[in-house]
């Protein structure tokens, strides 16, 4: 297990969001510049010391945010620079492709403010990963970043992930799930809070959790930006603990973000205006404190 991934995430063992943070920060550095081959499969397992499968996980991760082409028989997956967004900006995209680019751009302003609720941050770390890099480098100075995140209570009975039959208990599953919320919460506030020390920029990162489980995802940037994602419920295999497992979970890396922007027309000035005002709802009524304890 690498020093970079137990600076950061402690002794467990790292995610596939996880590897594909570490590996994105080095593709934007130039540890692994454009056109290089991906190291193997088997060197990445013994690196951050996870099973193949997780690292092909990882990899696809790489794949949506257009920082790895597609590998194919006798031609291994090289690093590829990511891809902007369409001419308008107003495609749906897939979260991993969509929301890194949606972020560096609202990071770019003088006075940043981010909403968001989601059930874990996995794709919000991973998509925060370049805004950070800049803003280390100096190449990014915001006066102020203002953070709220919104997240399922850990006490809550979770509509999803849950098991999918008999081969894991419910309750190692709430468990894998609250691991990677808490996990990758600390991972976003303390990346983010560094900046104050490091680069003298006004940072606040407030989360508070939610008493219902979100079946969407929404990211609120600027006051200016609305991006919406429906939380697609579908089985599948996950690694819980030394076994795999059947659940009923969302891959939120997947799901399909909607951009709206004011100025865009009514219907987008409209639901800008209505998302913000249901954030701040949540945030000022349902929303409690949270813990985010080992």
């Amino acid at each position: 297990m690498t020093q970079e991934h137990r600076a950061a995430h402690g002794t467990r063992k790292p995610s596939p969001a996880d590897v594909a943070g570490i590996l994105s920060g080095r593709i934007h550095e130039g540890q692994l510049r454009d056109g290089e081959r991906m190291p193997t499969q088997e060197a990445l397992a013994e690196e951050f010391g996870i099973d193949r499968r997780a690292v092909r996980q990882a990899l696809d991760l790489l794949r949506k945010a257009g920082l790895l082409t597609a590998a194919v028989r006798g031609a291994p997956a090289r690093i590829a620079l990511p891809r902007p967004p369409g001419p308008d900006g107003t495609e749906p995209q897939q979260t991993d492709a969509g929301l890194g680019p949606r972020l560096l751009a609202a990071f770019r302003e003088r006075d940043v403010r981010l909403d968001a609720i989601c059930l874990t941050a996995e794709s919000l770390n991973l998509a925060l990963a370049e805004p950070l890099r800049l803003m280390r480098t100096g190449r990014l100075a915001p006066r102020t970043v203002r953070v709220r995140l919104l997240l399922p209570s850990r006490d809550l009975e979770l509509a999803f992930p849950r098991p999918a039959g008999d081969s894991v208990d419910e309750s190692r599953v709430h468990e894998h799930w609250l691991s990677l919320r808490n996990s990758h919460g600390r991972v976003l506030g303390a990346g983010l809070r560094a900046l104050r020390t490091t680069r003298g920029i006004d940072v606040e990162v407030t989360l508070r959790a939610l008493p219902f489980t979100p079946p969407v995802k929404l990211y609120l940037l600027n006051g200016s930006a609305a991006l919406f994602a429906y939380y697609t419920v579908t089985r599948r295999e996950e690694q819980i603990g030394d076994s795999t497992a059947e659940i009923f979970d969302a891959l939120g890396s997947d799901s399909v973000l909607f951009p709206f922007e004011r100025g865009g027309g009514t219907r987008d000035d409209s639901f800008v205006t209505q998302s913000q005002a249901w954030f701040d709802g949540l945030w000022g009524t349902l929303a409690m404190d949270i813990s985010l304890g080992s």
